[in-house]
């Protein structure tokens, strides 16, 4: 088969290629600057010039095509340049949604999020579930737009599954996690969130249920491909037993870190301050929980997420290596 994908030069997204290439398919991709997709020409993939933001830059790579896997995304938090987050989630899933639908593409895959569901205040929730109410970041916000879009192409007969991940970690992560995990490491975690909480699933798990999703997904589902949940401590404490380094003693209040959130929202407008110090980083982490259950993804794709101990295992190694632990 031959495929196309989106964010093939991101974290998931290049796993899914690695993954589709070992089992014998060909693989588009796109890349702003393909000259630095390096690895991804050592795999076999064919790489093509562009980005989900011009819709046309995408229509040789995906013209021909078998499969459309939408796996590319923005994702930041405290950041004050909120455009970008529009540009590719919201935007970027239209364009590419659209040629999809222009080229008669057979079946696609988008990669959603459970954090179109916001805050589920300790709730593990279905696929049945609908948030209505304000979205705590501009990604959620962002995502719970595109996973609308994503809803409306397929009311029009567009032949799309959707995958809702929740945290994805592993080796190779450059995002909040890992920078998490590294400061955890260093010795420079300065304190932990109370009761906040995600469904945790590694990387090569995710990897594995999108291609299970275009294999066997049923068009017009939605299938969370989320991992066990656990709160924030939880997770640190089980570094603590991998690792050796203690966890900080210090934790802070959902209720703290609101007072400090509303605080930050005045300071960030007469200083820049930095991501994790933003008001919406500090509301994001409030005792917040993004929970989900994964039963109808075992159910129909076959959906096996590693624990959280077995994956971190993995992924700490490989951190404490490259930081010389």
């Amino acid at each position: 088969m031959k495929y196309f994908i989106t964010g093939a030069t991101g974290f998931v997204g290049g796993v899914v290629a690695r993954k589709l290439i070992d089992q014998g398919h060909q693989v588009n991709a796109i890349a702003r600057n393909p000259a630095k997709a390096g690895t991804l020409k050592q795999l076999g993939v064919v790489l093509h010039q562009g980005d989900v933001s011009d819709k046309e830059s995408m229509r040789a790579a995906m013209t021909g095509v078998d499969g459309v896997f939408h796996i590319a995304g923005w994702y930041k938090l405290g950041t004050p340049d909120k455009a970008e987050g529009v540009k590719t989630n919201v935007d970027g899933t239209r364009n590419v949604l659209a040629l999809m639908q222009e080229l008669r593409i057979a079946k696609g895959v988008y990669t959603s999020t459970l954090a179109v569901n916001s805050n589920t205040h300790g709730v593990a929730v279905d696929e049945n579930y609908r948030f209505h109410g304000q979205h705590l970041s501009i990604y959620d916000q962002t995502k719970a737009d595109a996973h609308k879009i994503a809803d409306q192409f397929i009311a029009n007969g567009l032949p799309l599954v959707i995958v809702q991940p929740g945290l994805i970690y592993g080796p190779g992560d450059l995002g909040p996690s890992h920078d998490a995990f590294v400061q955890f490491l260093q010795r420079k975690l300065p304190m932990m969130p109370q009761q906040t909480a995600y469904a945790w699933a590694h990387v090569d798990d995710i990897a594995d249920a999108h291609i299970a999703a275009m294999q066997k997904g049923r068009v017009g589902e939605s299938y969370f491909i989320c991992g066990p949940n656990h709160t924030f401590i939880e997770g640190m404490t089980l570094l603590e037993k991998i690792s050796g380094i203690a966890a900080p003693r210090m934790t802070a209040s959902p209720t703290l870190l609101r007072a400090m959130s509303g605080m930050m929202s005045i300071i960030e407008k007469i200083v820049n301050l930095p991501p994790s110090y933003t008001s919406e980083y500090l509301r994001a982490i409030a005792g917040v929980t993004y929970l989900g259950k994964n039963d109808k993804a075992k159910r129909e794709l076959g959906f096996n997420p590693r624990s959280l101990e077995v994956g971190l295992r993995e992924t700490i190694a490989e951190e404490m290596k490259a930081l010389g632990l």
